[in-house]
């Protein structure tokens, strides 16, 4: 059964990047205070705990992808983790999480620059295609507003080949 992902409308597709517009989402987030690596770890096990029956309900709510985090940049030291729920919940019939960690809020992404990339989404990985695509936007003149973000939409074990991974940010203005 295939996990469900966010909906989005494609605007364009600017030759190895896309530009998306996202309807409003509500998420299951935390902000852990270390590296990228501990962060991203820390942030899906807290999350995870949330969703499998953490909670004031002891609900079960069905995994979704992706998983979306701060991506790394020079000097960040606390990073932002994101679970989307599924779209048959609403901020009002979600449990409230068992931690203090983890909150339950609305996120609207709107327009954003989307680059895809295999493997494992490692910081060094994520910082190159962050730059990467840092410089397709400017090349574009597209203007950014906020910082780029990672998304893994994978389980651990989905091994590197077949593993989809994009680093996206949102935009200012649409070529």
């Amino acid at each position: 059964m295939p996990i469900e992902t966010p909906q989005y409308k494609l605007i364009k597709k600017k030759g190895d990047f896309e530009i998306r517009s996202y309807d409003e989402m509500v998420v299951a987030r935390t902000s852990v205070n270390s590296d990228y690596k501990e962060s991203t770890l820390t942030g899906f096990r807290r999350i995870a705990g949330y969703i499998f029956g953490g909670n004031d309900k002891e609900m079960k709510i069905a995994m979704t992808a992706p998983v979306i985090a701060d991506c790394p940049s020079e000097g960040l030291k606390s990073y932002n983790i994101s679970f989307v729920m599924p779209k048959e919940h609403s901020m009002k019939d979600l449990p409230k999480a068992n931690i203090s960690e983890v909150s339950i809020q609305k996120e609207s992404l709107g327009e954003v620059a989307v680059l895809s990339f295999g493997g494992w989404a490692s910081e060094s990985r994520s910082m190159g295609y962050q730059k990467k695509l840092s410089e397709l936007l400017i090349k574009n003149k597209i203007e950014t507003k906020g910082g780029f973000m990672i998304a893994q939409y994978n389980s651990p074990w989905t091994l590197p080949p077949f593993r989809k991974n994009e680093v996206m940010v949102r935009i200012l203005n649409t070529p």
